[in-house]
């Protein structure tokens, strides 16, 4: 019998979702759809009529990594923040999905996967008759910034090692290091929301961000204190919260991976800088499909 983790997946039924950009702080509605085998995620800004409107969910595609992803396309049109969304989709095996907006920011719902990951779970999956291409790491690809790396190992499944080191108490060293399917990714990443510090709010609502932000959906961190009042899901929530982006930048690459991630006060900058790094490199990697191992064994 051959394994569904050979094959493509798309939704059974459509998944709608609303909710406030964090840094636009405007309202949007979300709506993603089942599409075709080979087709794979593509976002669709349906408030833009008058030049092309999608744009695909690749590495390529990635016009600003300051604070969130952006991905834009030749057009000028632009999608932020899809992090969170791209890693569910990612996670839980969704391979071919349109993801309609009708703005310019992905909602922030409560600063983490977990109502993605609900929202696709009622929705439920459907296997497509077509095989799922890997993307399996063969040798090591590395990018240093500083004392800033990111890297992707072999790995005979997908792995994901991560550590921050913040100067607050309330943070301080973290280290996370799991294996990255769907089960972990609910269990262990899915629920960890992002963060910041009061003392930037300021001057990122000067930058015209940070406009939907709240204690709603960020972990707000003042010195050494957390000042949510519901505290933290996990002790070590802000290292799990810097997996789960990791995961969703990872995802740009357009295809599961079979590798380790390696990455140390990594972000979303340095994170799309290793996709690009590994598609200029294609004796690191290699596309592999398990239909034909399956095949082959009977």
């Amino acid at each position: 019998m051959v394994s569904s983790a050979a094959f493509q997946h798309t939704l059974s039924a459509p998944a709608i979702i609303a909710g406030v950009g964090v840094h636009t702080g405007r309202r949007v509605r979300v709506s993603i759809r089942p599409a075709p085998a080979d087709s794979g995620i593509v976002w669709v800004r349906t408030d833009v009529l008058d030049r092309d409107n999608r744009i695909p969910a690749l590495g390529e595609a990635v016009v600003e990594t300051r604070m969130e992803t952006v991905l834009g396309n030749a057009a000028g049109v632009t999608v932020a923040t899809v992090e969170h969304l791209s890693a569910s989709l990612a996670a839980l095996g969704v391979d071919n999905a349109t993801v309609e907006l009708d703005g310019p920011e992905a909602p922030i719902m409560d600063g983490s996967a977990e109502p993605f990951v609900q929202l696709l779970d009622r929705a439920g999956l459907r296997l497509q008759d077509a095989p799922r291409r890997y993307i399996e790491i063969l040798s090591p690809v590395e990018v240093v910034e500083g004392d800033k790396r990111a890297a992707l190992l072999p790995a005979d499944q997908f792995e994901i090692a991560f550590e921050i080191a913040f100067s607050s108490g309330a943070i301080g060293r973290q280290s996370i290091d799991l294996a990255v399917n769907a089960r972990s990714f609910r269990a262990e990443l899915a629920g960890a929301r992002t963060f910041g510090f009061i003392q930037e709010v300021e001057a990122l609502r000067r930058m015209g961000l940070g406009l939907g932000g709240s204690m709603e959906n960020v972990v707000v961190i003042d010195s050494d204190r957390v000042l949510n009042p519901e505290g933290l899901r996990w002790a070590d929530e802000f290292v799990r919260h810097k997996a789960l982006d990791a995961v969703g930048d990872l995802s740009l690459l357009g295809a599961p991976l079979i590798g380790r991630f390696e990455g140390r006060y990594a972000g979303h900058g340095i994170n799309n800088a290793l996709v690009r790094a590994l598609l200029a490199q294609p004796d690191a990697w290699r596309v592999r499909t398990f239909t034909e191992s399956y095949a082959q064994a009977g």
